[in-house]
C-alpha cells in the first residue's frame, strides 16, 4: 500500500440512512484532473486492500451505471434475504 497517498479523502458509498460499519465501498480521488489521474477504491472491512484505476475508467463506469448498463447485476436483489 506504499503507493497510496496517506492524505486521501475517502467517500463512502452507502445509503443515506445506513448505520453501522458496512461493509461499504469507499472511493478517493488522487491528484490531477486529467484522464490518467488516479482513483482509489476500497472496502470498509478491508481498508488496506486498495484497488487503483484512473479517472477515465472511473468516469466510464459511473456513466455506465447511470445508463443502466449494470442493472442486470442487481436483478432480484430486493428479494434476497441478506440484501
Amino acid at each position: 500500500m506504499s503507493d497510496i497517498p496517506p492524505d486521501l479523502t475517502w467517500t463512502r458509498a452507502a445509503p443515506p440512512d445506513a448505520t453501522g460499519p458496512g461493509p461499504w465501498i469507499e472511493v478517493a480521488f488522487g491528484e490531477g484532473e486529467d484522464g490518467d489521474a488516479p482513483v482509489y477504491l476500497r472496502e470498509t472491512s478491508d481498508p488496506d486492500n486498495v484497488v487503483t484505476t484512473n479517472r477515465r475508467k472511473w468516469d466510464a463506469f459511473v456513466l455506465g451505471v447511470q445508463a443502466g448498463e449494470f442493472d442486470h447485476f442487481v436483478a432480484g436483489l430486493e428479494s434476497r434475504p441478506d440484501a
